[in-house]
């Protein structure tokens, strides 16, 4: 059963101030992904970038850096890989909804991660987006302890996976399951994931022409949010 800890998932987001940069095309990045760098990490930046199709991450330490990858990785909503380990696994967590979003990134974000890009900046960052209602943490809980989890930005039919993080067995996938379960039942009809891995290529994860994510991502905007 899935117990939410916040208002945000239920509430219209509130919109925050327009984005104020000329954001690159997402035809325009190179063969890694990389469109542009620059401009800044506030909400109406945040949300101008993922309803055109692009998304940050840090290139090196200090520039930001903004990616549209192509083939770009979803979870199709009903293509997820749920084994019988996994649905043991349900069974035996507690998965809840921003209760912990914060603590989430920085465990996503911790140092001692390979290729973490996690920053204190992008935390701020997307816990404001969370105040307004726009990015969610789903949690699992092991007998009251917050073992994994996973984070992302929600506009209208379509949600942006960030990132995950898990501490004990199939804890990230768990959230995960729980997250499209939610996805479902709310008329979302996108999972961006931006890489697939072999982590989410074993659940379901998949690479479309970044030409045929857009086309979906223009539909689950759809002015909507």
């Amino acid at each position: 059963m899935l117990q939410t800890g916040s208002v945000h998932i239920g509430r219209a987001p509130i919109e925050p101030p327009p984005n104020r940069w000329r954001l690159p095309a997402p035809q325009l990045a190179d063969e890694n992904g990389l469109c542009g760098i620059g401009a800044d990490l506030e909400p109406g930046t945040l949300l101008a970038a993922y309803r055109s199709g692009i998304f940050p991450m840090p290139l090196r330490k200090k520039t930001l850096g903004w990616w549209s990858p192509d083939p770009r990785g979803i979870i199709p909503l009903d293509g997820l890989i749920v084994s019988r380990s996994l649905r043991r696994s349900c069974r035996r967590y507690e998965v809840q909804a921003d209760t912990r979003f914060r603590e989430v990134m920085e465990r996503c974000g911790d140092p001692t991660r390979p290729h973490g890009w996690i920053t204190p900046q992008f935390v701020d960052a997307y816990e404001e987006l969370h105040r307004l209602g726009w990015a969610h943490s789903f949690e699992t809980y092991l007998d009251g302890h917050l073992v994994g989890g996973l984070y992302g930005v929600r506009i209208g039919r379509m949600f942006a996976g960030e990132s995950m993080f898990s501490d004990a067995t199939d804890a990230s996938k768990v959230a995960l399951v729980s997250l499209v379960e939610w996805l479902v039942a709310s008329g979302a009809i996108l999972l961006d994931v931006q890489w697939t891995t072999p982590h989410l290529a074993s659940i379901g994860a998949m690479d479309i022409p970044r030409d045929d994510y857009l086309e979906l991502l223009a539909e689950a905007v759809d002015g909507r949010g």
